[in-house]
């Protein structure tokens, strides 16, 4: 006879270790995407801004502070998301 306390599980130990990592740290994999994207994105901004400041062109200094900002804080947010097991 089952106890009513204890579940009878059924489950793979693995998945199961899967499942309780994943309620840890849920949507991990979705949230790394997004960092990746925006801090690829910001990268791809900030050479280009810096291709045109060192041919001469003109480029605000507060739209190149932005870029080089959101160039930091999109890789520390990846870098911080990053998994402790790694």
């Amino acid at each position: 006879m089952n106890k009513p306390n204890q579940p009878n599980s059924n489950l793979d130990p693995n998945l199961k270790a899967r499942l309780l990592k994943e309620s840890r740290n849920p949507f991990r994999g979705l949230r790394r995407a997004v960092w990746l994207a925006l801090f690829g994105s910001a990268a791809l901004g900030f050479f280009i801004m810096f291709s045109k400041l060192i041919t001469g062109d003109i480029v605000s200094s507060k739209d190149f502070s932005i870029q080089a900002s959101a160039l930091l804080i999109f890789g520390f947010l990846l870098w911080k998301d990053k998994n402790k097991d790694d």
